[in-house]
């Protein structure tokens, strides 16, 4: 894949944050980010796909066996 080198300002405490986690996992502070970013992007998508199939699925609608007609009175349905 090929790269780009941007330039990046973040506040000097969360680069501090930001070396030390990345140096825990043994990783750079350019591949702790390009991680965090593509696990970012990829819940993104993986949103995006889940919310598009539900919409989907209730644009469908759902057999309730009653074939359109609605055998019972909201009266009856709370008598009390």
């Amino acid at each position: 894949m090929e790269r780009q080198n941007i330039t990046l300002s973040l506040p000097k405490v969360l680069l501090k944050k930001v070396r030390a986690v990345a140096a825990q996992e043994e990783k750079s502070v350019s591949e702790f980010l390009r991680e965090s970013l593509e696990n970012k992007i990829r819940q993104t998508n993986g949103f995006r796909k889940a919310k598009s199939r539900q919409i989907k699925f209730l644009q469908q609608g759902f057999n309730l066996g009653t074939r359109g007609h609605i055998c019972i009175t909201r009266g009856k349905l709370h008598d009390r």
